[in-house]
């Protein structure tokens, strides 16, 4: 192995620094490590590392193909003539996928230093300790449940399942439509359970190809075709073990597939893509689906026997139309959610807009009601979230078909309006005095706007 003089001194910059090739025999030392040891470099060149170094450790590490970071080592000096002590590190050299090498490194040769260094690393695993047990702490007295927001009586019987379900171990599927907010109520079904120190991993299967989704789940083998990686793959499975796994959209999993998947059920374990090992894996399955899984079934779609063992509880999450009631909490967390996200300080939504909220069916559920206030955050100009702000919503309510409610319920938010934006523009212009321009600055209209809604409402 030949070494210009530019790298000859990089490497010795090192404390102590040696490499030895796949026969553990030394390819290279630096010379601070030959002046320790007392031996000429030409010398040791070419001879077993253990017939040198007795006490390495290095054969060892390459053997096992895993490197010793922070190994204590002591050695006699012949420069000062007594044992000196230093941290090691020791690094097996790989390359596609074998042993080529080793490489030692000594990061200090004073014994006060190594001291010093365990002294400091002691006092962090102490503070280490003292966070875990404050984070565990915090952990308990947080309730997952707080985090599924809503006190309808639909929503606190799907608490009480999931306080009763959650430490069991027993396969959920949550059904629902898009938008109501499934993955929240699988967070708390992890979260309450015995397995919320461990991987909480989520996979939308219909979000990937079905021909790249079978490797997703369960991993493949180096070169098990065109494309992988030289070293394999890990499966979501493998990463999932000892914790949860969540399959959104399960609906959309390819039959094939489907019946790879209830054989790992079954068995509890995987088999990579190309491998021939079995890998026994402990993973509790949550399954999300916004589709009716039964009707699937008739259509020949997806597999009754998996359905069945997915199905052990099911918790059916109901659209937002069918818990108006909940608008209110939901709307307050959401205006802090993006409050603390947009450095924003909207205070929260007035009553007549949470009214006209609830003559709305959301199509969208949860979703559409977190990004109309997203919107409604971003656009008001006021603390509160008023009726003013809500031209757009009101656009929403315009056909009958998206009604809730009677239409008449409806004629009589439009008079509300009418009413609030009245009052709203008298107070405005007593506050400026008259003045149309600062008065439209602070409703945050346009001056023509004003002048519109001043002639349309016969305010003089």
């Amino acid at each position: 192995m030949n070494f210009t003089p530019l790298w000859t001194a990089a490497l010795n910059a090192f404390s102590n620094f040696i490499i030895v090739d796949e026969h553990c025999r030394i390819a290279y030392m630096n010379k601070p490590y030959t002046e320790i040891l007392n031996v000429q470099l030409e010398d040791v060149i070419g001879k077993p590392i253990k017939s040198v170094i007795p006490t390495t450790k290095l054969p060892e590490v390459m053997a096992s193909g895993k490197a010793h970071i922070g190994a204590l080592m002591t050695l006699y000096d012949h420069k000062t003539g007594k044992d000196i002590s230093f941290v090691c590190n020791r690094i097996p050299l790989i390359e596609d996928g074998e042993v080529i090498g080793g490489v030692a490194i000594s990061t200090f040769n004073e014994v006060g230093e190594i001291y010093n260094l365990y002294s400091e690393v002691e006092k962090m695993q102490q503070q280490n300790e003292l966070y875990q047990q404050t984070i565990e702490q915090l952990r308990k007295q947080t309730n997952p449940l707080d985090y599924i927001i809503g006190t309808s009586q639909a929503i606190q019987q799907i608490k009480s399942t999931i306080a009763i379900f959650a430490n069991s171990g027993l396969s959920i599927l949550l059904t629902g439509e898009t938008g109501v907010g499934k993955e929240v109520f699988a967070n708390a079904l992890h979260q309450l359970s015995s397995r919320s120190t461990s991987n909480f991993v989520k996979i939308n299967c219909a979000a990937i190809p079905k021909d790249l989704l079978e490797s997703e789940l369960f991993g493949y083998e180096g070169g098990a075709f065109t494309g992988a990686k030289k070293g394999g793959k890990i499966g979501k499975f493998e990463l999932a073990d000892g914790g949860t796994l969540l399959l959104d959209e399960i609906g959309e999993m390819p039959l094939p597939l489907q019946s790879k998947l209830l054989r790992v059920l079954q068995e509890k374990e995987v088999e990579r893509i190309g491998g021939v090992t079995p890998i026994k894996v402990d993973v509790r399955l949550i399954c999300n689906t916004n589709q009716n899984l039964t009707q699937l079934i008739q259509d020949g779609r997806f597999r009754a026997d998996l359905y069945y063992r997915i199905n052990t509880i099911e918790l059916a999450i109901p659209p937002l139309r069918d818990r108006l009631d909940d608008i209110p909490d939901l709307c307050n967390f959401f205006v802090q959610k993006f409050n603390r996200e947009n450095g924003s300080y909207t205070q929260g939504v007035e009553q007549e807009v949470l009214a006209l909220m609830q003559q709305y069916i959301w199509p969208g559920n949860v979703r559409e009601l977190e990004h109309v206030i997203e919107r409604l955050c971003f656009l008001n100009p006021h603390s509160t979230i008023g009726i003013a702000s809500c031209d757009f919503l009101l656009n929403k309510l315009s056909g009958d078909h998206t009604l809730s409610r009677p239409a008449a319920a409806f004629s009589s938010l439009q008079e509300q309006r009418s009413s609030a934006e009245i009052d709203l523009i008298r107070q405005t212009l007593r506050q400026t005095d008259g003045n149309k321009a600062k008065a439209a600055r602070i409703l945050g209209i346009d001056r023509t706007v004003l002048y519109r809604k001043l002639k349309k409402y016969h305010i003089d």
